[in-house]
């Protein structure tokens, strides 16, 4: 087991703090640090940082912060703590940036449905704002359109998990071969299959498949996961590249 390493250190105990704080604090913490969608009159430019300290639950923050010091410190045994700083935000931020995009074409798509039944943007903005909900959406969108629509508009987006799929694939980058042991399989595993895999099958199919085919919202931001790999797959793609995947920021 390797020893933490000090970003890591602090990352974790930013984490904890803000899990610690939410359980006193309750749902106001939420409304003012979850990341909510850009025209909800909730939303406050800040959430685009703080959304990645705040998690759901217990469950949520022990399997990140566990995801963390795992991958992390060996990250940051080898890059530097700046260097892992760096990518840890990127990754996050990259994360909300995609999720907040998917969930724009989803709330659009439905406001375009409504806009051709002479419902207006605008009115539709404001009554969400205010709490409600018009009962003819319902009748005019179909299920999935109306359960995406409500949950881009009224729902929020915690957790670091996007930062931690970019780590995931940095490790996978670093030490393809290195062999991880998975919950339920009882061999180990490649990073390099692993890694791709995983997001493929879980995110990838879920994000685009899962609520149409369980007909429920998971609460799983899958697309903020893809988001975070994106975000880091193109990071080290550049690094090493530019073989600057090389150098350390002290």
């Amino acid at each position: 087991m390797m020893n933490i390493t000090p970003i890591v250190k602090q990352l974790l105990i930013i984490n904890v703090l803000f899990f610690i704080g939410t359980l006193f604090v309750g749902d106001p913490a939420y409304q003012i640090l979850a990341m909510f969608f850009p025209e909800n009159n909730d939303f406050h430019f800040w959430q685009l940082l703080t959304h990645m300290f705040m998690h759901g639950g217990f469950a949520h923050i022990a399997f990140n912060m566990f995801a963390l010091y795992s991958f992390g410190s060996t990250l940051e045994h080898f890059w530097g703590s700046q260097k892992l700083l760096f990518f840890y935000l990127s990754c996050g931020l990259g994360a909300v940036l995609v999720q907040t995009g998917v969930n724009y074409y989803y709330f659009n798509e439905a406001v375009n449905v409504l806009g051709a039944h002479g419902f207006e943007k605008a009115e539709i903005v404001k009554i969400l704002n205010e709490g409600k909900i018009n009962t003819q959406w319902e009748s005019i969108l179909t299920a999935t359109q109306y359960q995406q629509f409500l949950s881009s508009f009224l729902g929020t987006m915690v957790g670091a998990s996007g930062a931690i799929y970019g780590l995931l694939v940095a490790f996978a980058f670093m030490f393809p071969n290195a062999e991880l042991g998975i919950m339920f399989i009882p061999v180990p595993v490649k990073a390099k299959y692993f890694v791709p895999v995983y997001m493929l099958l879980f995110d990838g199919f879920f994000g685009i498949f899962g609520n149409s085919l369980m007909g429920i919202d998971s609460g799983i931001a899958h697309f903020a996961h893809i988001g975070g790999a994106i975000s880091g797959f193109l990071i080290m793609w550049y690094w090493k590249k530019n073989q600057f995947n090389n150098n350390r920021w002290n």
